[in-house]
């Protein structure tokens, strides 16, 4: 066996290699990145020809042959080697078959060296041909309770979420959930959804706090970074949620307004405002109130609500001086109903006696009378539903189909 420098492209493929299919791009990729970032670091297996020419023909490494070419070296390391009787089948079919691929334990601790050499997780991901964040997925590793790691070894590997749930939880809590968790000879497979739920916790993040170092301090809150958040945004986060929200309190009650105060909220994350409060959408008037709580996120929200204005009632006395309770005010009665409705009907008819509606505004409304929910159709006669049935019937011809008179639809 003897080691030379020769031109990738003078060597000859061997018509007896045990690989004839397509190879897989991904992996092409692969190794055409490592061997422009690192070289070759595994030298092709190379004899002389047959013929008694002076080339060469590859044993072992086609692969690396074709990416150096791709990779544009004008010489590589090859190991020459006696012509096999077999023609270097045996010994292409062999190497082919004892290649293995690293298991995710193993590339995350060779990662780890790397970084330790002082590789940045760029250059690692360009060298290996992977994204970065992969390689920040591997690194997460390092927060992984060792019994895990062994079965993780064994390519029974959690996706991504339950990987970033799992480590970003304390070893004495992953050491608690595996208790109940790890496999068995009745069930060799982890559920890793069972463990990333097991050790599930509310995230709380520091770009929705409103309180400031001294009291994140204070509340002895620490902050970790979310490794796969996006760069241009705030990504520390805390799962001491008690202190969290206590934070939040003590900043919303040294910032209340004047006429302010803090409500808990229903089940529905909506705040508890006081008994006969009317939330305001629009701009607050000076008697407004404003109500602080904390949403499901833990976020400070605020709302506008106005309280109703007390009535001044007439106090009544009797012959002997005592004041009488005032009396209530009788329900409305059916015939009071019916005046309101012919009231509100004359005064519709004198507004558009007064100013026309455009075709398309009547149609608008007639949608609206028919179709709406919240619109009534009914005056207070008692024929007022028959009514209104017969001046729509007016609109459907004998075919059923929707009359186009405009004469007709302006009378309806």
């Amino acid at each position: 066996m003897e080691l030379r420098f020769v031109d990738p492209r003078a060597l000859k493929e061997n018509p007896d290699k045990a690989r004839h299919s397509k190879s897989n791009p991904q992996a092409d990729a692969l190794l055409l990145a490592t061997i422009k970032a690192v070289g070759i670091v595994q030298p092709p297996v190379v004899a002389p020809e047959s013929d008694g020419g002076n080339g060469y023909v590859i044993d072992a490494g086609h692969r690396r042959v074709k990416q150096a070419i791709g990779a544009g070296l004008e010489e590589i390391a090859v190991l020459v080697v006696d012509r096999a009787e077999d023609g270097g089948a045996m010994r292409s079919l062999a190497e082919t078959l004892a290649h293995e691929p690293l298991n995710p334990v193993d590339q995350w601790r060779a990662i780890e060296r790397l970084v330790a050499l002082g590789w940045t997780e760029e250059a690692i991901g360009v060298a290996l041909a992977q994204p970065v964040r992969q390689i920040k997925k591997l690194r997460l590793l390092a927060n992984v309770l060792p019994a895990m790691l062994d079965q993780m070894a064994k390519g029974d590997m959690p996706d991504e979420r339950q990987l970033r749930t799992i480590a970003s939880a304390s070893l004495e809590d992953q050491k608690e959930v595996w208790k109940k968790h790890k496999p068995s000879k009745a069930n060799p497979q982890v559920s890793w959804w069972s463990v990333a739920q097991a050790l599930t916790k509310t995230r709380m993040y520091a770009r929705d706090a409103s309180f400031g170092e001294d009291l994140a301090q204070a509340y002895g809150i620490l902050w970790q970074e979310d490794l796969f958040a996006p760069a241009d945004e705030d990504s520390r986060y805390t799962t001491d949620v008690e202190a969290y929200l206590g934070a939040q309190h003590e900043w919303m009650a040294s910032h209340l307004p004047k006429r302010g105060a803090i409500v808990e909220v229903n089940e529905y994350g909506q705040p508890k405002l006081p008994p006969k409060a009317d939330r305001v959408y629009g701009k607050p008037g000076k008697s407004d109130h404003t109500a602080m709580y904390l949403d499901r996120d833990g976020k400070v929200q605020s709302v506008c609500y106005r309280m109703p204005t007390p009535k001044k009632t007439d106090v009544a006395t009797s012959d002997d001086g005592a004041a009488e309770a005032p009396k209530a005010r009788p329900d409305v009665t059916r015939r009071g109903m019916e005046m309101i409705g012919d009231l509100r009907t004359d005064a519709l008819h004198e507004a558009l006696g007064r100013a026309p509606i455009e075709d398309n505004t009547l149609l608008a409304l007639l949608v609206l009378a028919f179709a709406g929910q919240n619109v009534s159709t009914t005056s207070g006669n008692a024929d007022g539903y028959a009514r209104i049935e017969r001046h729509g019937a007016r609109l459907i011809d004998k075919d059923g189909k929707l009359a186009f008179d405009r004469e007709t639809l302006q009378q309806v």
